[in-house]
């Protein structure tokens, strides 16, 4: 039988058309239809997908139950490190032919409507991607009560796909957004950690100011082995009292509010 979380907070479930992705941005950078020559596409590939501003979105909106990703991972080795510090677990799939998709798409919408009948949990589905292909499971996903997010690149990213979901977030904006919030001089693990964690609760509430008993939980699901001790902090409490030039605190109703500065 599945129980409800006993925190109270819901799953969320991401599936990632890899090389989608990572083609859209091939693209992007060289020029429509790039990545599909075989000259282009049958080699190892660069690292363009900014991975954890991706499972960082996800996060967002609760703890991270599934975040499994589709691909012909034999050539996709360099991005090895950035998918193992964001836990992704990879799906290998081989084109039947030289010219051939990989089928990521059919396999990622079977487990994913196989996923949210199976685990009642998962509350908040993120789908990366941009094919048409996905607007069947969109369908499956939002009868059985979930909320989907949508992501993928603009140039393609279907239309009536971005449509079909509750909400869609063009990978360009999402990198953005991430890259403007950090600080150019490298900040400090905890200052970094901190601003990351005020950032995605104001970009999901829509309001500047936050609950400072929502942060600490943010943390640890961005990163569970953070912990403030390690940068200097006895705890959470002093560590958001030594970063004060980074946030601004008022008293709010029922808690503490918190915004950046």
């Amino acid at each position: 039988m599945n129980r409800a979380r006993p925190d109270g907070l819901h799953s969320v479930a991401i599936y990632w058309d890899f090389e989608n992705l990572h083609a859209g941005l091939v693209d992007e950078k060289s020029g429509e239809g790039t990545y599909v020559k075989p000259d282009n596409r049958f080699k190892v590939q660069e690292p363009l997908v900014e991975i954890q501003s991706i499972v960082e979105l996800a996060a967002s909106f609760g703890p991270i139950a599934i975040n499994r990703a589709y691909c012909n991972w034999q050539y996709y080795g360099r991005y090895r490190d950035q998918l193992l510090q964001s836990a992704v677990e990879l799906i290998q799939l081989f084109p039947p032919g030289a010219s051939a998709k990989n089928g990521a798409d059919i396999k990622l919408c079977l487990d994913a409507a196989e996923d949210v009948a199976r685990f009642t949990h998962i509350e908040t589905v993120l789908i990366v991607g941009g094919d048409s292909d996905f607007m069947p499971v969109a369908q499956k996903i939002k009868a059985a009560g979930r909320t989907l997010i949508g992501l993928g690149t603009r140039r393609s990213t279907n239309r009536h796909w971005a449509k079909s979901c509750h909400e869609f977030r063009y990978y360009e904006n999402l990198v953005e957004d991430s890259g403007s919030a950090a600080d150019t001089d490298g900040p400090a693990p905890a200052a970094d950690m901190l601003r990351r964690a005020v950032r995605l609760l104001a970009e999901k509430s829509g309001e500047p100011w936050v609950l400072k008993a929502s942060i600490w939980p943010m943390i640890k699901r961005l990163d569970s082995s953070f912990d403030p001790r390690e940068h200097g902090h006895a705890g959470f409490a002093e560590m958001l009292k030594a970063l004060g030039p980074l946030v601004e605190i008022r008293k709010g109703e029922s808690d503490h509010e918190v915004r950046l500065r």
